[in-house]
């Protein structure tokens, strides 16, 4: 098994006009994350100096130009290019997008390659990311195509665990794409990432209702009683722990959500306000569903306090530590996948205990 500091992180800088490059310089001041992994941003030494210096950061920065040059232990930036850029925090800039594409594409190489071991993200701009050569809407939907897996946002924070059955799909389309293949396509992935990636043998999940009141029985909207309940039964009777659909409005706020090991929400806002009112800014937002661990921030770019220096590293800071925990999971599933003894082995030290 790796040691701790050689697991290594890397990091697409992501929109460097927003508060991508001051949350990670500010998550690797402090010494002790060093000691946990190695990171490697993705981005270009020169002007990750500019920023530490604007922001009177304490890291210190270690430029390399290829990954056999990665220094353990050290802040290692790899020089994606080499040219000078202009940043002017706050603003759109196309210019700037494309380095952040440039940045999320090598660090996606390396993941594909095996020269990093996970990789956090920072925030990138919807909008200015799009080119011919990269029409995708963000990070997911290219990490599913490059890494040919069934990609789902799992929102993460401590026990609070929050999937999407759908994720950025507009309101007036969730009732199209709400299938008996998605529920069941979803809820699977979300069963094998929790036992996977976070050591829970026997998962129960909760799956939230489409409609208010859960339909009421058909009164209001009838996907519960014909798409969503006979799903849920057949998930169940084949071995799954899956309850629902629950009514959305009442859950979070009854503490029912406490009871399940992930909750499924039907569609982003209905899982994410809850999720972010409840994590206290330092949610992750983790794709389950692939062969490689990513994990990133739960908010975007902030251009609004962009350059201020005010910007929190929080949440950044849980994405680097919950895709090291995730890493080390896989590892240890895999022994005992490999050694079912072994299971036997850590359930008795716990009754000992």
């Amino acid at each position: 098994m790796k040691k701790a500091e050689n697991i290594i992180v890397g990091i697409s800088i992501g929109d460097l006009n927003g508060i991508g490059s001051e949350v990670v310089l500010k998550t690797f001041e402090d010494a002790r994350i060093l000691e946990l992994c190695t990171p490697v941003i993705f981005a270009n030494v020169k002007i990750l100096s500019f920023v530490k210096k604007t922001f009177e950061s304490m890291s210190t920065l270690h430029g390399i130009d290829h990954l056999n040059q990665v220094v353990l232990g050290k802040i290692n930036v790899l020089n994606v290019w080499k040219e000078s850029i202009d940043l002017k925090f706050g603003e759109n800039d196309n210019i700037i997008g494309k380095y952040a594409i440039d940045s999320f594409v090598a660090a996606t190489k390396a993941l594909k390659e095996g020269q990093i071991d996970v990789l956090v993200t920072a925030p990138i701009n919807k909008y200015n990311i799009q080119s011919e050569d990269f029409k995708f809407p963000g990070h997911t939907d290219y990490l599913n195509k490059e890494l040919q897996g069934n990609a789902l946002m799992l929102m993460v924070q401590d026990k609070l665990r929050v999937g999407l059955l759908t994720d950025h799909v507009p309101i007036n389309e969730v009732a199209k794409k709400l299938t008996p293949s998605l529920i069941i396509e979803k809820v699977e992935t979300i069963r094998n990432t929790l036992i996977q990636d976070f050591g829970i043998r026997r998962p129960k999940i909760a799956v939230l209702g489409f409609n208010p009141h859960s339909g009421d029985n058909g009164v209001i909207g009838k996907e519960e009683l014909e798409i969503m309940i006979p799903t849920i039964k057949s998930l169940y009777e084949k071995g799954t722990m899956v309850f629902g659909p629950f009514p959305a409005d009442g859950f979070f706020g009854s503490n029912q959500y406490e009871m399940y090991d992930a909750i499924v929400a039907v569609y982003h806002d209905q899982g994410l306000i809850p999720f972010k009112t409840l994590s206290f800014g330092k949610g992750v937002n983790f794709t389950a569903g692939l062969s490689k661990i990513r994990t990133s921030p739960d908010h975007g770019t902030a251009f609004d306090i962009a350059g201020k220096g005010i910007a929190d590293h929080n949440s950044f800071k849980e994405a680097v530590y919950l895709a090291i925990d995730i890493y080390n999971s896989r590892i240890q599933h895999e022994e005992i996948t490999k050694n079912p003894m072994k299971i036997k082995e850590k359930q008795l030290e716990k009754n000992n205990r």
